[in-house]
This record gives structure tokens, sequence and C-alpha cells, in this order.
């Protein structure tokens, strides 16, 4: 997407001549990055399905270490998740070869968690003991940890490169890296899962091979004759500790905050596994399924963190706000929608994630349908947190939020689960009130959390306070 000499994106003028919303334009830009995340979502669904094959254990194994991935991969790669707001401000303020370089310092950056990630591989069986998970079970979530852990690394890459890509506006080339990569996963689950007979650890590896991939079609893309004579991609490679120590300090507080969200469910979702497999396997199909709501939300809402950039970058405040406020209303707009239909679908698409000849597939589905329609009730408030959250990261806010979403999540959501999970004497700590309603009751817990989250996020972009918050871009 080219820049207009004298409009920012998502802007048109009225016939006054004074600048206004262009809603067409910000679905224009939108939707790619829908498109995008909905890939994403595919890509995530993916592993689900292939190891769903296997048996309810194995989706059950899966749904105990699938958050504790993204927890680790956000809280040590939160330098990646910051490249979109610096290149957006740095190309709204038209400095093209610094949004190169936010890019590179990134790539740097998520070479130097090698080492942390290959100690997180091998703690796999440490890390996870202590949650009460079955013998049978507990193997099989180490066997598809230590893949996953291993491949971090890449992902970090991965967000790094495509994050310059959205950060400019051109979300079309991190579509068509995200397709690649959700084809290649595919390809390969099948050939590592059932081919070569890898199982539950075959999915991992075929992961980090897709990942591989796309950084490989994300790099030649950057280093592309298009982006080297406007960005100068291949000029800025050298690293310099001044940039890398920014973007640290803005990406660490954006890691922290997805982190906190997130190890919040990596908790639930080994609560629900404590339950028993059934309560374990259902509660991980849905959160997949689910996943084809937020997911293409996040998409809109990442066209809020460029166009609440670019403003910034282009020091037009107030049009920062307009833009943001837009693209708020979408996103609330189509998560509201897309959950009822979700859940009302529920019944025709839980049976698809499980194996017919197991004889708890039945139960499974059964108890994923009751979920759903939980899960449906917080998808307007999960509208409201994606994208009043982006838009505040588009505005390099992320400290003051990421304190408000850990305090709400570890203090709030995650006791709240327990209690509610978990019959006296079943659950982790006896200290805390047990009211035995299961996985039920787990879920409510997580509706209460997204709604007061969407509504915090929500309120802080409306204070305004990100007004004063101003990036080093040197």
């Amino acid at each position: 997407m080219e820049i207009h000499p004298k409009l920012l994106p998502g802007q048109a003028l009225s016939s006054s001549g004074r600048p206004r919303l262009d809603y067409a334009a910000v679905a224009r830009l939108a939707f790619p990055f829908m498109l995008n995340s909905a890939v994403q979502a595919v890509l995530n669904a993916t592993d689900t399905w292939f190891i769903g094959r296997l048996s309810p254990a194995a989706t059950a194994a899966i749904g105990a270490v699938y958050w504790p991935v993204l927890v680790f991969v956000l809280l040590f790669g939160g330098v990646g998740l910051s490249v979109q707001t610096v290149v957006a401000q740095a190309c709204g303020g038209r400095r093209y070869a610094r949004a190169s370089q936010a890019t590179w310092t990134a790539l740097w950056a998520s070479l130097f968690t090698v080492p942390l990630f290959i100690g997180l591989a091998m703690a796999g069986p440490r890390i996870f003991s202590p949650f009460g998970i079955s013998d049978n079970t507990l193997a099989l979530a180490v066997n598809y940890w230590l893949p996953r852990m291993l491949g971090a690394p890449l992902g970090i890459a991965l967000w790094a490169v495509l994050g310059f890509f959205n950060g400019v506006g051109r979300p079309m080339v991190t579509l068509r890296v995200t397709v690649s990569v959700a084809v290649a996963n595919a390809i390969l689950n099948q050939w590592f899962v059932f081919g070569l007979g890898m199982g539950v650890s075959g999915s991992g590896w075929a992961t980090d091979a897709a990942q591989l991939l796309g950084v490989a079609l994300a790099l030649v893309a950057f280093l592309g004759k298009p982006i080297r004579t406007l960005f100068r991609s291949h000029l800025t490679t050298r690293l310099r500790f001044r940039p890398l120590i920014g973007q640290l300090k803005l990406g660490l507080p954006m890691g922290v905050l997805s982190a906190a969200d997130i190890t919040g469910f990596a908790l639930f979702q080994l609560m629900q596994v404590r339950l028993g497999t059934i309560d374990g396997a259902a509660s991980q199909i849905v959160m997949m399924l689910t996943s084809f709501c937020y997911m293409p939300a996040i998409g809109i809402s990442m066209a809020g963190t460029t166009l609440v950039g670019q403003a910034i970058g282009a020091r037009t405040l107030d049009w920062a706000a307009k833009v943001g406020n837009g693209i708020i209303v979408i996103a609330v707009t189509y998560m509201g929608l897309s959950g009822l239909v979700i859940a009302a679908a529920g019944p025709w698409i839980m049976p698809f994630f499980t194996n017919p000849s197991d004889p708890q597939s039945s139960a499974v589905a059964t108890r994923g349908c009751v979920l759903l329609w939980i899960a449906s009730g917080y998808q307007l408030f999960d509208g409201l947190n994606l994208s009043s959250g982006a838009c505040l990261r588009g505005a390099g806010d992320v400290r003051i939020p990421s304190v408000m979403v850990l305090a709400l999540s570890w203090g709030f959501f995650v006791p709240l689960a327990h209690a509610l999970s978990f019959e006296p004497g079943a659950g982790w700590v006896d200290w805390l009130p047990q009211f035995g309603f299961g996985t039920v009751g787990g879920w409510f817990a997580a509706l209460a959390y997204i709604c007061c989250l969407g509504s915090m996020l929500f309120l802080r972009w409306r204070s305004g306070a990100w007004r004063g918050v101003v990036l080093a871009l040197a």
C-alpha cells in the first residue's frame, strides 16, 4: 500500500476539503490482515486436526503445552513484536532506512534467544510435571514441547520480517508468506506424523520446518529490489546497540502484556487437562475453533497498529485517535457476529476434530458444544481487548497496559478459574475456595476475565494517555 504524499492511509477528503475517515480504505488495508490471520488460524488448527486423528489423549497433551509455547515465545520474542510499531512510526515520518534497521535489529535479537530456548526445550519434563498431568499425557506433551521450543527463534524471526511489511502497510506480502507456511505445515504434518510415524513430535517438527520456509520467503521479499530501493534494506544489516536497547524497551512490555494474558490461559488449560481427558480435549478444540473469531480480529487490529503508528509518526495525534476508533468498531462488530456463528455451528464442526473410532470422541464433542456457547459470550469484549490493545501498541503505550493485564490475569482470572473448576481437594492449592463446577465453571471464569480485560484496555485508549508517549527512533 503506497503512502499518499498528502493523505495518511485510511484518510479521505470530504466535499468541504476536510480529512475524514475512509472506511473503504481502512477495509482495504484491514482485509489482507484479516486473511493473513485467518490463515494463521488454519495453521493453528492444522496441528490440532492431525494430532486429533491420533487420540483424545494426544489432543489433551498439546492443549497442555500450546499456550506455554506462546508464552515463552512472546516473553523472549517481544522485540519481534516491536517491529511493526517502530516501522509504522518511522514510515509515517518518512524515515525509511530506520524502518529496515528495526527489522534487522529484531532478527539479531531472535538469534540471541537460541540458548534460552534450547534450555527450555530440555526442561520440559520439569516444567510440566508439577501440574498433575497423567503420565501418558505428560509424555505426549513433552514430545510436542521439545521441537516447538527448539524452533521458537524461527517464529520470532518470522514475526520480525513480517512486522516490517505490516508496518509499511503491505500486508499482501505477509499473506503470501503465511499461506506458504500454512500449506507447507499441512503437507509436512501428514508426512511427519503419519508417513514417518513420528506421532505428536512430528507435528512440532513440521511447524518448525514450515516456519523456516517462511523466514526464507520473507527475507527474499525484504531484500528484493522494491524494498532495497526505498528502505535500503541491504545497507542496514549491522547490529547497533542503541536501536536494540530502544526496541527491547518497547518490545519487552509488549511481550509481557501478551504473555501475561496467555499465561493465564496456559494455566487455565492445564487446569482443564487436570480435570480429565474429555475436558482437556474439548477445551483445546474450543480454543482452536474460537481462533477463527479472534485471529481475523487480530488482523483487523494489526491494521490499527499500522494506521495509528503512521499517523503518530506524521505527528497527527487527532487523526490517530479517529482512525483507532474506527478500527475498534470494525473489530468489535466482526467478533460479536462470528462468535455466534461458530457457536451455532458447533454440533457440525466439533466431531471433525475427533477420532470417531475412539470411545471418548462423542463425549468430547458434546462437552465442546456447551463450551462454545460460553465462549461466544465474550467475543464482543475480546474484540475490544484486541483492537484497543493494538491501537495502544501503535502509539507505543505498552508499559501501563502490560501491568494492568498482568494484574487482571494472574490476580483475578487464574484464581477464579481454579476456584470454579476444581472440587475441594482436587486442585493445585487448598487455600482457594473450590466450588467444583468443572470445565464449565472454568470457562465462565474466562468469560468474566475477558469482559473485564476488554473494558479496561478500551478505557485506557479512550483516556488519551497514549498521546504523551514518545518513542526514540534514533
